[in-house]
């Protein structure tokens, strides 16, 4: 998967929060200003062309839906974050999130549960 320019994740994301919707409705998501319908038409021809985007024809206008999946896309970023910085060590990674991020007694208790559901998981 390769990663978006910014303004096609953010055309992804609206597409994510609507689930499937025509121009209209994603120029509405933008903030003012808004961008030219010309502009996300291109961009919407270039995701559609890369498999990113699907669309129906519905008599002249098209109705777009992502193609891809909001977890899959966060995934590989994720994937791509702990082997650009961590040495593609998911223990550093983890490492990093718990000692720098400023989590509570009970966050850091949930976060053990939910490693040692994992564990029992895999261990079946």
């Amino acid at each position: 998967m390769q990663n978006f320019t910014k303004t096609e994740e953010q055309l992804i994301k609206h597409l994510w929060k609507i689930e499937k919707g025509y121009m209209k409705d994603l120029v509405d998501e933008f903030p003012h200003p808004k961008p030219a319908y010309t502009t996300i038409a291109t961009i919407l021809t270039r995701m559609v062309e890369k498999g990113h985007i699907g669309f129906i024809q519905r008599g002249k206008v098209r109705e777009y839906f992502p193609k891809i999946k909001k977890s899959d896309y966060f995934q590989h970023h994720l994937n791509q974050m702990i082997s650009n910085f961590f040495n593609n060590s998911t223990a550093q990674f983890a490492s990093y999130f718990t000692s720098k991020s400023d989590l509570s007694i009970e966050q850091l208790e949930e976060l053990k549960k939910l490693i040692d559901e994992q564990i029992k998981e895999k261990k079946k």
